[in-house]
């Protein structure tokens, strides 16, 4: 007997165009019934236990993401930007040093002292070291290795026109003179060496700028699900109370007191952070940025002193810029304070910090009248008492000299190394501090927004198993 087909070819009559209707009816009687649960007081104290746990949880996760990011920019800020920003320093001023140390070795004619030699020879071979520390930390920054190409490139260069600068002064040629102030235009030319480093000095403390806004970022997404979840919390135990009469649950108010726990730390945790950070700036990365500026234009200084001297009648380009840049450093007034000295002394917060400061302030003030008095004995022809005023000696009459700028230079540069390391000490405190603050807050965050979740899902359990 011959069977006919069932419609759609199913097997017991089903067709197969009917299993998605069946599958859409199902979906619809499953959500009817999630709706039908929502209307009864179990159901709708399920759907409030899993927005209260998905809140506290998402509260903790944020928190320790965000307060994770801003301890790695702390970290940042204490052990990568901010030593880059201080070695970027140190090559500038080893440079200038370098160039202003080679200069005054040629004041003394002939054949320059050992102490001379070795000064710039350690100057260029720390300021070597530096450049390639710096490159192997460059983290792909196209500005940064820009500079320390130049670096590189130049460097050589510099010192090959400072050995043939020398040879031919201990021969007793002028050519070493001219090569001499050659090589010093190299070292401070637009794109030069002194240029380079500053430059690269200022990309690395751009970055340390930048570790600095990250650190102390406000968490707003943390604050706002913070907030949100402990109102959430206040909001179920207040409807539990109206709906029951008690006061208390147990598991809600743990998960309040959690919440509220991990909002407060969150809150004095970064307020903290965020102060001992802004104290480290303040008086410890902005202090050493001015010093190290000052220093750098003290080295600067010294070293057109002495090209104006080794130029011989020439040298009034260097004269201007010997007193453009005191008036930068100290001030227009050689008996006053101002400029960047100026700067670090309001900077500096303790005695410690200005009291090498207030060292350096007087010693500049010496060193402009001394500088004075051998710029006198120079225009009047005496070069040779201009020379031991400046560096040292005997004057022209066999007297020797006991009172030299180059003394005063000496102090200025050891006062401002010591007002340095004072704030760097004071930056490494703050900053450590800072960090320290978040260190702990992450892991709190997650653990004590775990525990607030579990206490809020065991109250709500609580208040369902009234219904079985």
């Amino acid at each position: 007997m011959t069977q006919t087909p069932t419609r759609g070819g199913g097997p017991n009559g089903l067709g197969v165009a009917e299993v998605p209707a069946q599958r859409r009816r199902a979906w619809v009687e499953r959500s009817e019934q999630l709706r039908a649960a929502a209307t009864t007081e179990p159901g709708r104290l399920r759907i409030i236990g899993a927005v209260l746990a998905l809140l506290v949880v998402a509260f903790g996760a944020v928190t320790a993401w965000q307060i994770t990011d801003r301890t790695t920019a702390a970290g940042n800020v204490l052990h990568h930007s901010a030593p880059l920003s201080a070695d970027a320093a140190e090559i500038y001023r080893r440079l200038a040093d370098a160039d202003a140390t080679v200069a005054g070795g040629f004041l003394v004619g002939g054949q320059e002292p050992q102490a001379v030699s070795d000064r710039y020879d350690k100057d260029i071979a720390i300021a070597a070291k530096l450049i390639t520390e710096a490159a192997a930390n460059s983290q792909g920054s196209s500005q940064v290795r820009a500079q320390i190409a130049s670096l590189n490139q130049q460097l050589p260069q510099y010192t090959k026109l400072v050995a043939t600068a020398l040879a031919n002064n201990r021969q007793g040629l002028p050519l070493g003179g001219a090569y001499l102030r050659y090589a010093n235009e190299q070292m401070r030319k637009d794109g030069g060496l002194l240029d380079a480093s500053n430059k690269l000095y200022q990309a690395e403390t751009d970055r340390l700028g930048k570790d600095y806004g990250d650190a102390k970022a406000l968490p707003y997404a943390a604050w706002a699900l913070g907030v949100v979840a402990l109102g959430g919390l206040v909001w179920a135990q207040r409807r539990h109370y109206r709906r029951t009469n008690r006061v208390f649950n147990q598991g809600m108010l743990a998960a309040s007191g959690a919440c509220a726990v991990v909002l407060l730390w969150l809150v004095v945790g970064h307020t903290v952070a965020r102060t001992q950070l802004d104290d480290s700036y303040a008086h410890g990365a902005k202090s050493m940025q001015v010093l190290n500026s000052a220093r750098i234009a003290v080295l600067q200084a010294r070293g057109d002193e002495n090209l104006t001297l080794v130029a011989r009648g020439s040298g009034g380009s260097y004269e201007d810029t010997f007193n453009s840049g005191m008036t930068g450093l100290a001030g227009k007034d050689p008996k006053g304070v101002g400029g960047e000295l100026e700067q670090a002394l309001a900077l500096a917060d303790n005695a410690k910090g200005r009291t090498p400061v207030d060292t350096a302030i007087k010693s500049v003030q010496t060193w402009r009248a001394r500088h004075t008095v051998a710029r006198a004995s120079d225009n009047n022809g005496d070069y040779t008492t201009a020379v031991a005023q400046v560096i040292g000696g005997k004057d022209s009459k066999g007297h020797t000299v006991t009172e030299t700028t180059g003394q005063c230079f000496d102090k200025v540069d050891a006062s401002l190394e010591q007002a340095v390391a004072q704030e760097q000490h004071e930056f490494n405190q703050a900053a450590d501090s800072g960090r320290g603050a978040l260190t702990l807050l992450p892991a709190g965050a997650a653990l004590l927004a775990v525990l607030a979740a579990a206490g809020a899902a065991l109250g709500i359990g609580r208040r369902l198993s009234e219904y079985r």
